[in-house]
């Protein structure tokens, strides 16, 4: 397969991966599963979290993916590396930069960085499984652009 072709596959499910991990924390993490995901919306002690389950099975996929690319079905293997880079991108945005789980100093200058910043925040203003919003994380509505930090 050409290495365009590869790429593409890549950017599309690293894209398309936006649109899973919305619906995934709106119904699945704020719905059926919120027994993993409640001390994410909670203050805990410790570094890890049950919501970290997530980050585990959203890896289990892309090894799968990867490995079955490895093994005859090439497509598949670059759309294995689409959902990693989504999981590496997530991590560092949602874990580095707005959780702080690793200490690093860092300053939202970009209107693009402050908005999904800011709808995260909107998002952890609700402690409760019912009436959040802002599923998002990479991508927020220009209504939340605008107010502080």
């Amino acid at each position: 397969m050409a290495w365009y072709w590869n790429l593409l596959i890549a950017l599309a499910t690293f894209l398309l991966m936006e649109g899973v991990a919305w619906s995934t924390h709106k119904y699945i993490m704020h719905g059926w599963l919120w027994s993993w995901h409640e001390d994410h919306h909670r203050p805990h002690k410790g570094f890890f979290e049950k919501n970290d389950y997530f980050a585990l099975v959203f890896s289990a996929i892309a090894i799968l993916l990867i490995i079955a690319g490895a093994n005859g079905r090439p497509a598949l293997l670059w759309a294995g590396v689409g959902v990693t880079g989504y999981g590496l991108f997530y991590f560092v945005f949602h874990d580095v930069i707005v959780h702080r789980r690793l200490k690093i100093r860092f300053v939202a200058r970009s209107r693009y960085m402050k908005r999904i910043m800011r709808a995260h925040y909107i998002h952890h203003k609700v402690h409760t499984k019912e009436g959040a919003q802002a599923f998002g994380f990479l991508y927020a509505p220009k209504r939340f652009e605008g107010g502080k930090l």
